[in-house]
């Protein structure tokens, strides 16, 4: 069977002819092929994505560094497990193909915007763009985070918050407070300054165990609540056990807490407050302390307190302070 080829003339320019080109019919597989290849590439444009030829390395763009390497059939996946990974405490995923395209941005709504990478104490997320041969490249993206139930809000560990009771009593035999008035008026005021040192016995009144010792600065009268409010700065003294001091607002007509500011022996590096109940004006004060930052607190000075009132009194014993009733070398 013979073919017959047919040629199609072209203009000549100038002098002579240029050769004549045989005309071939266009293949309507090939034609199905180009008009898929432009449908595509309108495709890739709407969604921000451009063709690479995998044969040719492909340089990075310095203004839109870095970008991720990611398959177009990938997309969907990756924009499920980064919106996963928001969500999840920790995780972390690979994708790869053996046909490369260039994404330049990566939303949880799939929504074209540049990808920010960062990283906070409660999510780190790591992004590491693998460039290989022309026909592979993967990312690996791993998403950790920390754990922060068991930290405060300050950043520390949380710490074991310890509680001991104890009573401050004042029995009249240590010529306690000594009221200085050093404003120099008949009624309380700003400034006058009251020094003090009581007995301490402990939340169920069976054991003496040291002393109270400080100064209270008057800082305002309150006639209306019969009262004044005080900025005391004092410590509770343990004998061998060491001590722990305090600071903070003294109103001798309601509850306060105070702050614990530090200590000795077996209180060293403490902090927490003190919760101060009034019981009697200024004979009797029930004392709950609420301590971290420190060992276990020695069963000694641990005790199921008597309820706090104004009737609670010291064993006879312990008034006594003896041996089996008082820490060994009490303070006094």
């Amino acid at each position: 069977m013979e073919r017959v080829l047919v040629t199609r003339a072209r203009p000549t320019q100038g002098r002579g002819s240029r050769s004549r080109t045989p005309f071939r019919p266009p293949s309507s597989s090939g034609h199905r092929a180009k008009r898929g290849q432009a449908s595509h590439l309108r495709a890739c444009a709407r969604c921000g994505l451009h063709d690479i030829n995998p044969s040719i390395p492909q340089p990075i763009s310095p203004p839109q560094s870095p970008r991720l390497l990611i398959t177009h059939r990938s997309l969907h996946l990756a924009s499920l497990s980064m919106a996963a990974s928001l969500r999840a405490p920790s995780l972390g995923f690979s994708l790869s193909n053996s046909s490369s395209r260039k994404l330049s941005c990566l939303q949880q709504n799939t929504s074209p915007a540049s990808l920010r990478l960062g990283s906070s104490p409660s999510n780190r997320l790591q992004l590491k763009s693998m460039r290989g041969g022309p026909q592979s490249s993967a990312i690996n993206v791993s998403l950790s985070s920390t754990n922060h139930a068991s930290l405060e809000s300050g950043g520390r560990p949380a710490a074991k918050v310890q509680e001991m009771c104890v009573y401050e009593i004042n029995e009249l035999d240590r010529n306690s407070p000594a009221y200085l008035r050093l404003s120099q008026k008949d009624v309380n005021s700003l400034g006058d300054l009251v020094p003090f040192s009581n007995k301490v016995y402990s939340g169920d009144l069976q054991k003496r165990l040291g002393i109270t010792a400080g100064l209270c600065v008057l800082i305002q009268h309150v006639p209306e609540c019969v009262g004044d409010r005080y900025e005391a700065i004092y410590s509770f003294y343990f004998g061998e056990y060491g001590h722990i001091s305090v600071q903070g607002a003294y109103l001798t007509y309601e509850d306060t807490y105070l702050a614990v500011t530090g200590g000795s022996g077996v209180f060293s590096g403490v902090r927490g407050q003190v919760k101060l109940n009034q019981l009697v004006f200024p004979f009797k004060i029930f004392y709950t302390f609420y301590l971290e930052g420190i060992p276990d607190i020695p069963e000694e000075l641990l005790c199921s307190p008597v309820p706090p009132s104004p009737e609670v009194e010291p064993t006879p014993a312990a008034k006594a302070a003896e041996p089996h009733a008082a820490l060994n070398n009490y303070t006094n």
